[in-house]
């Protein structure tokens, strides 16, 4: 099975953690894909927008975490955007079973935002939406 190559959009300032157990699970010898952290964790200089969408050219598809602040994270909403516009496959992971999370501003109303199982995310990679 070839792997799948994965870009993770998360709020920076509150779900950093989350990103790091996401980026835990894929070591995982059974997970469907690749992480390779081409998230901003800088503020970049110059226009970042198109160092995102470089970076987006290179992955299969577009993981959003999801936590509380997400509807108020620009870069997080930014990113999602520029997702779409690339025409790349994607969905929103709840970061989080015992919080409310939000979606960012720039989703669509009927995207849902999928519970973290790792089932679930198999299914997700796979493209089950």
């Amino acid at each position: 099975m070839d792997k799948k190559r994965a870009f993770i959009s998360f709020d920076y300032d509150h779900d950093e953690g989350a990103k790091l157990m996401l980026a835990g699970q894929a070591k995982h010898s059974d997970t469907p894909f690749d992480f390779s952290d081409a998230s901003v964790k800088d503020h970049l200089t110059g226009d970042w927008k198109e160092k995102v969408r470089r970076r987006m050219d290179n992955v299969d598809v577009v993981i959003v975490l999801c936590g509380q602040f997400t509807h108020l994270a620009t870069g997080v909403a930014t990113e999602l955007a520029i997702a779409r516009e690339k025409y790349k496959d994607y969905f929103l992971l709840a970061a989080y079973s015992d919080k409310t999370c939000t979606k960012p501003t720039s989703a669509e109303p009927g995207d849902k935002v999928y519970n973290w199982t790792w089932d679930n995310l198999k299914a997700l990679i796979g493209g089950a939406r």
